[in-house]
């Protein structure tokens, strides 16, 4: 399994979502290289199962100045697996909200029970990406030699399979963005075929045969 997160460096940095505690060292060391330096001012939290949010106090605790963006859903569910007080550093969002990164703009995007009820996604308007939680992502490592569909079929399944009401409801929305670009938590970034992808996601949410 990959766990991804991804740094958006501009006039402010944001980091989106943490990764699970079993490649915190990895991913430190990959986060500080890509910082270069700098210090982070944002994380924007997506998705609080832990294979995600694992890192935020360690992050927080090594960037004090660093706040963190997320829902009202997300930080009930953060001061109940941490014992540390975020109230200070708290940036809360709702739909249709936007923080701006200096060119960046981020746009979030609710989608409760995608598979957790504080989930979230996020829309990046000027390179038109969408960050898109546990959605599109699939099982397997980054660089497997397969086919995209029958490892995130599984996953689909596996993970998100009984809410697809909730799964339409979210394509509703994304089909309003323009889309170039899909950042999964899990899996390859996607930036080819995205209709192909989507209208998966169309078919599997609605219960439909391929």
């Amino acid at each position: 399994m990959a766990y991804n997160s991804y740094v958006i460096l501009d006039d402010k940095v944001a980091v989106m979502d943490t990764v699970d505690n079993r490649v915190a060292d990895v991913w430190l060391d990959n986060l500080d290289k890509a910082l270069n330096g700098r210090v982070v001012d944002y994380l924007v939290v997506q998705h609080m199962e832990p294979d995600h949010s694992s890192n935020i106090q360690k992050l927080a605790e090594k960037y004090p100045d660093m706040k963190i963006v997320g829902n009202a859903k997300t930080f009930v569910l953060m001061n109940q697996f941490f014992d540390y007080d975020f109230s200070e550093r708290q940036v809360v969002v709702k739909e249709g909200d936007t923080l701006e990164l200096g060119s960046h703009t981020l746009h979030f995007v609710m989608a409760p029970m995608v598979h957790w009820p504080e989930v979230m996604v996020t829309y990046e308007s000027s390179e038109k990406v969408l960050f898109s939680a546990d959605g599109f992502g699939k099982f397997g490592t980054t660089d497997a030699n397969e086919e995209w569909d029958c490892e995130a079929r599984r996953y689909y399944f596996g993970i998100v399979g009984k809410f697809g009401a909730q799964v339409q409801a979210l394509l509703k929305k994304a089909a309003s963005l323009d889309i170039e670009r899909i950042c999964p938590l899990h899996g390859p970034v996607l930036s080819e075929n995205l209709d192909y992808y989507l209208g998966l996601y169309n078919t599997w949410s609605a219960y439909q045969p391929e």
